[in-house]
């Protein structure tokens, strides 16, 4: 049996692989990124010989239904800031790296075409440091994986339209996302501040990431998200502006250092409406948090959610 192609090792690829995995099931994994975890991100900054860690994506985890509940827990993960909110340990990231243990993770390689032959699907992939977003892929010639009996695409709606055969992808399109602008600032001293603070300004969220469990309490490090609105008016602005006017909008003296990452797709508006797509006639798939709500959790939903229904193929 042809192995699975699962392309995205967010929640929502790495869910649908682990449970293919454990149905016997052979799967390659690609992404981008250099790690698994897609918005469970954690960023280092090193400044003045000392480490830096930020949350820079999701901030936490909740859990409403027990497959969920039963993964965070399996990952020993903690309470924060309250009892249903929960961090994984030192960083978000580390729950990525949870779930990819024992997967075949093809990181750093941006998946940008796919094509059918008779012996299956093949996908055109190139080391991601040379894609720009919005820009034409690179004109070296891609590397070829396959022959797959599947492909199973994880990405936000928009970037999986333009991987996905038209037909296929038409029912992505009402899926919308708010993008986000955050700010990662460390501060010489303890801002006199609550550990979370919400809808403040131009800030959507801004957090005490040093205060999280497991972190480096010793620091004051801060990760400052914009709202919506701020970040769709300034989503082409240089990080140089969004950083001063969102240090601007917290009460604090001039940080150590601030940095500014933009996230195209953070916030889902629109879900398509249902768990995935599947069309077992062509071997294509789709999961992501897009498909039912903006959550972690659905984003894992919605993955075992395909791998369900890839199996019952």
């Amino acid at each position: 049996m042809l192995p699975i192609a699962v392309l995205g090792a967010g929640l929502a690829g790495l869910s649908a692989a682990q449970a293919l995995t454990a149905a016997g099931r052979t799967v390659r994994l690609f992404d981008k990124g250099r790690a698994a975890g897609g918005r469970l991100a954690t960023r280092r900054i090193e400044h003045a010989g000392r480490s830096h860690r930020f949350d820079h994506g999701a901030q936490y985890l909740r859990a409403e239904r027990s497959g969920f509940a039963a993964l965070l827990e399996a990952a020993r993960t903690l309470p924060w800031p309250d009892a249903k909110r929960r961090v994984p340990s030192p960083g978000m990231s580390a729950l990525g790296r949870h779930l990819a243990h024992g997967l075949d993770l093809q990181a750093s390689r941006h998946a940008g075409a796919l094509h059918r032959t008779e012996a299956g699907w093949m996908v055109a992939h190139w080391d991601a440091a040379l894609v720009r977003p919005g820009k034409p892929l690179p004109e070296t010639p891609p590397e070829m994986a396959g022959p797959f009996s599947a492909v199973l695409v994880t990405f936000p709606a928009e970037q999986a339209r333009a991987i996905l055969p038209r037909d296929f992808a038409a029912p992505l399109a009402p899926i919308e996302y708010a993008p986000c602008w955050t700010v990662m600032a460390a501060f010489p001293g303890k801002l006199d501040l609550p550990d979370t603070l919400r809808y403040h300004g131009p800030i959507g969220w801004a957090a005490r990431d040093s205060a999280k469990p497991g972190r480096d309490r010793a620091q004051e490090n801060w990760v400052i998200q914009a709202g919506p609105e701020f970040s769709r008016e300034f989503l082409e602005a240089a990080p140089e502006e969004v950083i001063a006017r969102l240090l601007a909008a917290l009460p604090a003296p001039p940080p150590l250092f601030a940095v500014a990452h933009r996230w195209r797709y953070s916030l889902l508006e629109v879900a398509l409406g249902q768990p995935c797509l599947w069309d077992a006639s062509l071997g294509l798939g789709y999961a992501s948090d897009g498909c039912l709500a903006g959550r972690a959790e659905s984003a894992w939903e919605s993955g075992q959610a395909l791998a369900a229904r890839v199996l019952g193929a």
